[in-house]
């Protein structure tokens, strides 16, 4: 069953289960499957709980004061603001709370009896079995915009067509190829990337073809995702002071005249950039390529998971290595709380190179001691570390401050969230220099009889 089918069976949102799931922290592999068909579990709570899912719902789309979320949850206006606080939410001029705000949500974080929730969603799904970590609120935003391809009524309905493009935005290492690869998978979509060598003129068995040709071609096979990478330095906008690669600019120009044809087609491009501030407005007008999703490198309780991951990855429970990370409760999520800490804007390539560090070090270290019993102390973290903050560059940290300006112009108000929390870890490499104090005394009048001698 479609979640869009429960929702309606339910009469409960799609949006307000969405929120639900992100509220009560609960793992969308335990909920829906990339394309939106609702888990066992879930159905089940669902319908066992569809009076709550409705108060939550009620509540949800209601907005209030402090004093209103303290009754309803019954606890003291002090700790409520405290943990509203913590959230960082947007309040109206009158005083009332944005109806994203969910009172039940903020008891849940408040140590509220859920535990009739939590029965139903146990964590049992290893991470090694799960479709992607965390990035719920980036999941549900995609999903949202892909949802005249989920839900064809939308069309009829409200005419909101399929996007013919979509960028996908973000610093280097951040996984924008892997959510164009989700994408396609959500939409059912055949993933094709266009490779460099298709931007200009080839030849196949002594054939000419060009990019015009390869775009025809696909505009004739059955619905097809077309990744293109590098898209801002191929749509950059026109500057007479700065020179565009003739091949850029002729992919552009064959692209825009096309574009048109996507939907019909079914045929959708979506292009890789580190930033948006740079693309011509004429790509970026209604029914080209109108939809911007941001990708965000993962915060700290994500890099924690994905740290597990990557060190668990495809280990038997018989591996050497397994048995060490057991042996230091390192199989466990929280062991990586402290040095996920640390890693502060970093994406997921360089917690991949500390995980990959980390191994080589494990691994040297056994080959010395013989020891299944050695311990990951600080010093085997800290080297790691250190290895994968060799990417930590000032140009990087430079991308990480123009992602956020394109995020708080292009999608602020669905991600506020993630940019403060960003935000916050960029500013903890920008250290301020204090000026410059001058030694002695200047008068007033110093400057005026420097400038008369």
């Amino acid at each position: 069953m479609k979640l869009i089918e429960l929702a309606k069976e339910l009469q409960v949102s799609v949006e307000a289960i969405k929120r639900f799931i992100q509220d009560f922290d609960i793992e969308l592999v335990e909920c829906i499957s990339t394309n939106f068909e609702v888990k066992e579990d879930f159905e089940k709570f669902a319908r066992e709980n569809v009076d709550f899912l409705r108060l939550y719902e009620k509540d949800l789309d209601k907005n209030k004061t402090v004093e209103q979320i303290a009754e309803t949850i019954n606890k003291p206006k002090e700790k409520v603001e405290e943990a509203i606080k913590e959230s960082n939410p947007n309040i109206f001029d009158n005083g009332f709370f944005r109806s994203s705000i969910s009172s039940y949500g903020i008891d849940n974080k408040l140590g509220g009896n859920y535990q009739f929730v939590y029965d139903y969603f146990g964590n049992k799904t290893s991470l090694q079995y799960r479709d992607f970590i965390g990035y719920r609120d980036l999941f549900f935003y995609t999903s949202s915009v892909l949802e005249p391809f989920l839900n064809p009524q939308q069309i009829k309905d409200w005419g909101i067509n399929k996007p013919a493009g979509i960028i996908l935005y973000g610093p280097p290492g951040s996984g924008k190829i892997f959510w164009a690869n989700k994408i396609a998978e959500i939409i059912g979509y055949q993933f094709k990337e266009v490779k460099k060598h298709y931007l200009g003129v080839s030849y196949i068995d002594g054939n000419k073809t060009d990019f015009n040709d390869f775009l025809i071609t696909m505009m004739k096979s059955d619905e097809v995702l077309l990744f293109l990478d590098d898209f801002d330095e191929i749509m950059k906008e026109r500057n007479p002071e700065a020179e565009l690669v003739s091949r850029n600019i002729e992919t552009k120009e064959l692209i825009l005249h096309h574009i048109g044809k996507f939907e019909q087609e079914d045929v959708l491009m979506v292009g890789s950039a580190n930033s948006v501030s740079e693309i011509d407005e004429e790509v970026l007008a209604p029914g080209r390529f109108d939809v911007m999703i941001p990708i965000f490198p993962p915060n700290a309780a994500e890099r924690s998971e994905i740290i597990l991951f990557a060190m668990t990855r495809n280990l038997e429970k018989d591996s050497l290595l397994y048995k060490i990370l057991k042996n230091n409760k390192a199989d466990k999520v929280p062991f990586w709380h402290e040095v996920s800490s640390q890693m502060k804007v970093f994406s997921n390539t360089m917690l991949i190179d500390f995980t990959q560090s980390l191994k080589k070090r494990i691994k040297n270290l056994y080959q010395k001691t013989r020891n299944e019993n050695l311990k990951i102390d600080q010093s085997l973290l800290n080297g790691a570390l250190r290895d994968a903050s060799s990417k930590l560059t000032e140009e990087y940290l430079d991308q990480i401050a123009r992602f956020l300006n394109d995020v708080i112009i292009n999608n602020l108000d669905e991600f506020r969230f993630r940019v403060q929390a960003l935000k916050k870890e960029l500013d903890s490499y920008r250290i301020e220099e204090e000026p410059q104090r001058v030694i002695g005394f200047q008068h007033n009048g110093d400057e005026d009889d420097k400038d008369k001698n």
